[in-house]
């Protein structure tokens, strides 16, 4: 039995212990861990910080957004970084994985409840197999994080001492990989714009983590010939991400290569790939090798678009999920030719996910439009660029305009702001259609069928 289950159900009646419940306590619990260690004299380098910051912080890194309220390299102590990286590793590969590995590594036997847990926890469609696909995610993540952080060391060998390169690079492969946008330098990546090493390896490392582990699962089975064929999942997810990239980069561009503040001044090469990483992470990741106040209005926007989307299920991105908005943009293109069903690689996908996916879409829409009208009315400070902080926050993004120093637009916030700021992102690891299943405890399937009746649309 894991042991945040046990815990929760000595306290909560059984009936109300769904996985979802479960999932959120669970984060709930470790971010109190977490903003305790924070809260620590030695975890900061001054006079210490409020519990707010603390929670804030905590919250960014478990969800693995990397919104900041305090400047991370000057503000913490090597002890803070580390359990501010703890933190992410945790919040991207998932607590109940690390605590079925452990399980695992005891021999311990794991039942039904604790794989219904799982299942909802790495979000795959059965339990079944649960186990090998545990060990799958841990496996993958460690093998690259691990290249991620030799090739970053390497680079980094070149600016600092040893000891230093490594632990940045340790440091940032697992920033990268979970798509969290923690680093250790105050301006982000920016001082390392034109640097084609360093930010080929964060974008494939940014890419991969967003891809999601159900991808990797299946394409390694085709090769193990455990699997026939790639699902629609995978070719939905490969197409979307790849049309994203290269719709984003080429977007960027166009509002972008003029503005002198930002890729104005580059050659076409280097406007290439600093528009493409901008596509890359401003989608999942925020790290920045511009600074986003600088970037046009229709940038933001369309980034704050990108971040909507966000990565893949399964993933350490966040967004509605590149599936979701796949799903969307099929069911209105056979819609606008007629057809009954949504078809995608010869396939057809099942009314109820069509219905999921603009029910999530719908949900994030009214969640992220809330909370912009709240804050843009307490907060003041200015309406794109509070939608800007809203929907990073959501999507579990990063990116932020700033408060014009060195931390994101939130440090400015009023305790009340940070704390919504924080239950947002919250909420945008967990999911919005969990929570919402959470709260009203499941699916309810009417056992009557009322008469039909047509309304006029549009």
């Amino acid at each position: 039995m894991f042991a945040p289950l046990a815990w929760f159900k000595q306290g909560l009646p059984a009936q109300r212990l769904t996985p979802t419940r479960i999932l959120f306590l669970g984060y709930i619990l470790i971010i109190g861990i977490g903003s305790g260690l924070l809260l620590l004299p030695f975890a900061t380098t001054g006079d210490g910080i409020s519990w707010v910051d603390a929670v804030f912080t905590a919250t960014s890194a478990t969800s693995i957004t990397g919104l900041i309220v305090l400047d991370t390299p000057h503000d913490f102590t090597l002890f803070g970084q580390c359990v501010i990286l703890g933190l992410i590793q945790i919040g991207g590969i998932g607590y109940m994985t690390i605590a079925a590995l452990f399980v695992i590594i005891l021999g311990r036997r794991i039942g039904m409840q604790e794989r219904l847990l799982l299942q909802e926890a790495l979000n795959v469609m059965s339990p079944e197999g649960i186990l090998r696909f545990v060990l799958q995610v841990v496996k993958v993540t460690f093998i690259v994080e691990g290249i991620g952080a030799a090739l970053f060391a390497l680079r980094f060998w070149e600016d600092f001492e040893p000891a230093y390169a490594v632990y940045y690079g340790i440091f940032h492969s697992i920033s990268a990989f979970n798509n969290a946008g923690f680093t250790l330098f105050s301006t982000s990546l920016e001082n390392y714009q034109l640097d084609v090493a360093l930010n080929s390896v964060a974008m494939i490392l940014i890419i991969a983590g967003g891809i999601g582990f159900l991808v990797y699962d299946n394409v390694v089975g085709v090769i193990q010939k455990r699997h026939l064929r790639l699902s629609v999942h995978t070719k939905m997810v490969l197409s979307v991400t790849a049309v994203l990239i290269v719709m984003g980069t080429l977007i960027v561009l166009l509002f972008e290569h003029a503005n002198t503040r930002t890729l104005g001044m580059l050659s076409w090469p280097e406007k290439v790939m600093v528009a493409g990483f901008q596509a890359v992470s401003g989608r999942t990741a925020g790290f920045g090798t511009v600074d986003a106040s600088l970037l046009t209005d229709s940038t933001l926007y369309f980034v704050v678009l990108l971040m909507f989307i966000g990565g893949s299920p399964g993933s350490t991105g966040g967004g509605i999920k590149t599936t979701t908005f796949g799903t969307i943009v099929m069911a209105l293109w056979t819609t606008m030719r007629g057809y009954r069903d949504v078809m995608v690689f010869h396939r057809r996908i099942p009314a109820d996910i069509v219905a999921k996916a603009f029910y999530l879409a719908g949900l994030a829409i009214v969640l992220v439009s809330v909370a912009t009208l709240i804050l843009e009315f307490v907060e003041e400070q200015g309406f794109l660029d509070t939608l800007f902080e809203v929907i990073s926050a959501a999507a579990t993004v990063g990116m932020s305009t700033g408060d014009g120093a060195s931390r994101s637009l939130s440090a400015s916030f009023s305790d009340g702001g940070k704390l919504l700021i924080a239950l947002l992102m919250l909420i945008g690891r967990v999911g919005p259609l969990a929570i919402s299943i959470a709260i009203v405890g499941g699916y309810q399937h009417a056992r009557y069928r009322y008469a039909e009746e047509k309304v006029v649309i549009g």
